[in-house]
């Protein structure tokens, strides 16, 4: 190989220093300018690559002018575990363990979405106590998620001691989800046809203490962080992203909702049993992290709601449909999505007869909020790049699938 090849690719200059060095991407580094040249360098800055036992393993690389982002690019992959190839060599219904380590903070909506695609391909008739099972668990489930971005994003702008609520009232809901399925994160509870398991008694007590304290709860969150003047003097105006962009990106969930744009896949195209719930969409036309903030808090309100509702309304019946031990789906394909904490979290799947998936395709909403997050991040100051980053509410395990 040409030497002088291998000292162009690890960044030296070999002829006259340009002017202006620019945006480095990930894999160069910088050149020094020489002695004789006097000229003002920006600096790079690794956001990690750390693990904050949340987002996950992510790390931004920043062009700094002073303590304002020039640039910014996201570098992924350091959680990569090989999903979408793994489900290939798996039986249907052992696909469900592989989707909880996606989004691994709400797992009931990753196993809902392959369920519901591989049902569609098979013609599945779910069961209506199923149905609401669903529907129960998922809305726990993404009371709980919030609630890790509610104590992370405080964290994010400096705020402490919300934290340690947030964990409490997620406790909580963690023992409910550990008493149904038997995990508290890894649930492996959804599967094609219905789900495991039915709701115990002990649950259902459960369900009830919490729903007697969650309101007063989300009203003193919502009031340690939100009515906190430094908290909005840190998330008001910044990192705004209008519609037009969050369109352009294929921003779903509460991101685009905090844009101006209501779509929700519960309400839009309607599954389980959403349709039979009465809930509202909050929304904001803003699109700055305060209305990402306010859209996520008024999410759990509603999800409250639509938890008594089940909890109330649970009818009788079976919760599994009658299906094979072994699923063979016929020749054919479908998509299927549901509305997780993050967006529309879909999967595209592929039969070709056999007992495994022939593909299995992943949507993970987080992908395209990390990829609109790094476009408006230039122009703004360091301390606002976490703010925004954290605002969106990634999970790199999604991202990186």
């Amino acid at each position: 190989m040409d030497p002088r090849h291998l000292v162009e690719h690890a960044g030296w200059l070999t002829d006259t220093p340009p002017t202006d060095v620019g945006f480095v991407p990930a894999s160069l580094r910088r050149a020094p300018m020489g002695v004789d040249a006097l000229d003002t360098e920006r600096l790079i800055v690794n956001m990690g690559p750390q693990h904050p036992s949340t987002h996950g393993v992510l790390r931004v690389l920043l062009e700094l002018d002073g303590e304002e982002v020039v640039a910014a690019e996201s570098v992924i992959g350091y959680l990569h575990r090989g999903i979408e190839k793994l489900a290939e060599h798996r039986r249907y219904n052992a696909v469900g363990t592989l989707m909880d380590r996606g989004d691994y903070v709400s797992g009931i909506h990753n196993e809902l979405a392959f369920a519901l695609a591989a049902e569609a391909i098979m013609e599945i008739e779910v069961p209506r106590r199923a149905q609401w099972l669903r529907v129960l668990m998922a809305e726990l489930n993404r009371i709980a998620s919030h609630l890790v971005w509610y104590g992370t994003f405080g964290l994010d702008t400096g705020a402490m001691g919300q934290f340690l609520y947030a964990v409490r009232d997620r406790e909580a809901l963690l023992d409910i989800l550990e008493d149904v399925t038997g995990q508290r994160m890894m649930f492996n509870y959804v599967r094609p046809g219905g789900v495991v398991a039915d709701i115990t008694p002990t649950a259902v007590e459960k369900i009830h203490a919490f729903l007697s304290t969650i309101d007063t709860h989300l009203d003193e969150h919502d009031q340690l962080l939100g009515g906190n003047e430094i908290f909005q003097g840190r998330v008001r105006g910044v990192g705004t992203i209008d519609l037009e962009t969050a369109i352009a990106f294929g921003l779903t969930g509460a991101n685009l909702r905090a844009s101006g744009l209501g779509f929700d896949v519960r309400k839009d195209r309607p599954y389980a049993a959403y349709d039979e719930m009465d809930f509202a969409v909050p929304m904001s036309s803003d699109g700055d992290c305060l209305a990402r903030y306010l859209v996520r808090m008024g999410e759990m309100r509603e999800a409250v709601r639509i938890v008594r509702q089940c909890i109330e309304g649970l009818p009788e019946g079976e919760f599994m449909a009658k299906v094979p031990k072994v699923l063979r789906p016929p020749v054919g394909e479908a998509y299927a999505a549901v509305e997780s904490p993050r967006g529309e979290l879909g999967v595209h799947l592929v039969s070709d007869g056999s007992d495994t998936p022939y593909r299995m395709r992943y949507r993970p909403p987080a992908l395209y909020a990390l990829q609109a997050a790094e476009a408006i991040l230039p122009g703004t100051l360091l301390a606002d790049a976490v703010v925004i980053l954290g605002s969106v509410d990634v999970v790199l395990g999604e991202i990186d699938r």
